[in-house]
């Protein structure tokens, strides 16, 4: 049975994106990387465990802003965090890039698709309903001209009491 999310462009070019990191991967894995140090070494090793943790993280995010029930400031949390995962793509087929990875045409389709990914995205958070929240005490994700000190946010918004708490969070 599918889920609604699967059939929505954004979810299907994460998907994409995801079967080709895993190509990148395989590949990478295959080829010689030119490093001289150990440090070296464990960033290539690095980029490749971060490239496939950002594109797992990228669909699992879609279907869960997705949900009927997905609050705006949800929603925005996971678009945020999307879009960092995916500018880390970028980011770490450039350092295999650094490094001697050859086959650099399968990082200028993971570049394309992103880009692709991004316009997406864009159409995307513009489906977000902004006056579907409770109110973001942290005043990142509100709708416009609501304050994270407004009269409707109090305690009993918060996830737990902070006077139950035996540990001094801030």
């Amino acid at each position: 049975m599918s889920k609604p999310w699967e059939h929505l462009p954004i979810y299907k070019k994460a998907d994409e994106i995801r079967t080709l990191v895993d190509s990148v991967v395989e590949i990478t894995i295959e080829s010689i990387m030119n490093y001289s140090t150990e440090e070296e070494g464990k960033m290539i090793d690095d980029s490749i465990n971060y490239l496939v943790d950002n594109s797992i993280l990228i669909p699992a995010k879609i279907a869960e802003a997705s949900h009927d029930d997905a609050l705006y400031d949800q929603q925005m949390e996971s678009a945020t965090l999307i879009r960092k995962a995916a500018k880390e793509l970028l980011a770490d087929a450039r350092t295999l890039q650094d490094f001697g990875f050859k086959e650099t045409e399968y990082l200028d389709v993971l570049r394309t698709e992103i880009e692709t990914f991004r316009v997406l995205f864009l159409e995307w958070i513009d489906t977000f309903d902004p006056w579907n929240y409770v109110s973001d005490n942290w005043g990142l994700f509100n709708p416009p001209n609501i304050d994270f000190d407004d009269d409707d946010l109090d305690d009993d918004d918060l996830p737990f009491d902070f006077d139950d708490s035996d540990d001094d969070l801030f």
